[in-house]
């Protein structure tokens, strides 16, 4: 007997499914679906809640953090042209980290039922719905978690005073990434430049998704070689 294809059912939560589709799920979840309503995920209105943010919160409750970080470092007895220099720096790295995570992390190929679950939740839901304007943006409390090991890894690396300065202009470039990342889905950029970016963006989603994996930039992707051509046909599931 041949096993039936499963099929996700896009009226029920989509969470528990899709982890069912096994190797098919690499397939469906880079064939989006372009609507401004976004698919339930949970049945439970506790996590459904969770998996919304709308796009402000992530500035309103970030940046007052990074003044903190920086003030740290300010009051430790460093200048503030010294302070400036290791905040630019922090925006530097994360830069770095914003190439990585979305290539190697958010692009990881799964099959398992667990794997393609927890990618889904990770980066898989904007590839399938990239329109869904409350999941653009990582949610807080799910940053949160993920800020500890960041800070004793810079903590490790850095020494007591410029750590918090280094920290913060870590945390600003993820701000400044998460809002360009909204705004390159639902802004109406008139000048060149963001216009450029917003059309380099989309052409990842709908075009060539193994390519193209800077937000606020294209430079690691001229460094690394994943700079799409400018007219290249290929698709990658």
């Amino acid at each position: 007997m041949v096993a039936r294809k499963f099929t996700v059912d896009l009226n029920k939560p989509l969470v528990s499914q899709v982890g069912h589709l096994g190797e098919a799920y690499q397939e469906w979840v880079h064939q989006p679906i372009v609507s401004k309503e976004g698919p339930r995920f949970f049945e439970s209105e506790f996590w459904e809640f969770l998996t919304r943010t709308v796009w402000w919160v992530i500035p309103l409750i970030w940046l007052p953090v990074v003044c903190w970080c920086i003030s740290l470092s300010i009051r430790m007895g460093h200048t503030f042209p010294q302070t400036a220099f290791i905040v630019i720096f922090g925006i530097f790295v994360w830069t770095i980290m914003e190439y990585i995570l979305h290539r190697f992390l958010f692009h990881i190929k799964t099959k398992s039922y667990w794997g393609n679950t927890i990618h889904y939740l990770l980066h898989g839901c904007h590839h399938k719905h990239p329109m869904d304007g409350l999941r653009l943006v990582f949610p807080p409390a799910a940053a949160a978690v993920l800020c500890v090991p960041f800070w004793n890894l810079i903590k490790l690396l850095s020494t007591p005073s410029i750590a918090p300065a280094l920290f913060g202009g870590f945390l600003l470039g993820y701000v400044m990434y998460d809002v360009t990342h909204y705004y390159l889905h639902h802004g109406q950029p008139t000048s060149e430049v963001p216009r450029n970016l917003k059309k380099y963006h989309l052409n990842h989603h709908f075009r060539i998704q193994s390519k193209g994996f800077g937000i606020t930039s294209s430079l690691w992707d001229k460094v690394f070689g994943t700079l799409p051509a400018p007219k290249a046909a290929e698709k990658s599931g």
